[in-house]
């Protein structure tokens, strides 16, 4: 099942290199666009560092979307999943994707993934996408962030982001429903567009079934991460 579930989404992945998708002149070009983010931080329950990789490489129309990113709590590594997708161009400011996503931790498993990248009404950048792992699980994931500029050099960041899950997962203890999400607020100097480091504070939750299930395990079903980083765009 995992192998088919690769497969599937990675075919629209091999289109990439397709010349009847290369189109002629300034489309033929490759160009690409990377953020790297990493902060380390403290939270109610001990010190946290994270790292989130996201970005794309190739054309006006069609691109290689890749992301990583993975969370670092309580002396283990609790988080990591890395993302391929193809990115379709389809409407102004908004891209279709499809491919896979990858969860080494906290339970190896394969997603298939289809969703939408775009800018939203008020220049909200919005991610969301829906998830069929290789055991038949199907989840959610949706993200917001918007940067208000009070100089042209320092920046305001908000952003959210929920996930929902259709059927309760054991092995991952997550209810189904909505099962976690977390608000919070990035505070960056842009010394130049490429290097800014950043102040960031933000509040993670689980609810519903998941936070009961966590209280079952005398786990904190909330916590308060304050932390500083660094931001790289390549």
């Amino acid at each position: 099942m995992r192998t088919k579930v690769f497969m599937m989404a990675l075919l629209p992945l091999l289109a990439l290199s397709s010349p009847a998708l290369a189109g002629e002149d300034h489309h033929s070009m490759l160009f690409h666009a990377f953020r790297f983010e990493a902060d380390y931080g403290g939270g109610e329950h001990g010190p946290v560092a994270r790292w989130d990789l996201d970005g794309w490489v190739g054309g006006d129309y069609d691109k290689l979307w890749l992301k990583s990113e993975g969370e670092h709590s309580g002396g283990t590594l609790e988080k990591a999943e890395t993302w391929a997708l193809y990115s379709r161009n389809v409407a102004t400011f908004w891209d279709a994707q499809a491919g896979v996503r990858y969860d080494f931790l906290p339970r190896g498993n394969a997603y298939l993934a289809l969703g939408v990248s775009g800018i939203a009404p008020y220049h909200f950048e919005t991610e969301a996408h829906l998830f069929v792992s290789d055991d038949g699980d199907v989840s959610a994931r949706l993200r917001e962030e918007n940067d208000f500029l009070l100089t042209q050099r320092l920046i305001l960041q908000p952003y959210a982001e929920v996930n929902l899950f259709a059927q309760d997962v054991p092995e991952q203890d997550v209810g189904a429903g909505l099962s976690d999400g977390e608000i919070g607020l990035q505070t960056r100097y842009e010394f130049k567009r490429e290097i800014a480091p950043y102040i960031d504070f933000r509040y993670e939750r689980k609810f519903g079934e998941t936070s009961s299930i966590a209280k079952h395990h005398g786990e904190d079903p909330d916590n308060f991460i304050a932390g500083v980083g660094l931001r790289v765009m390549f």
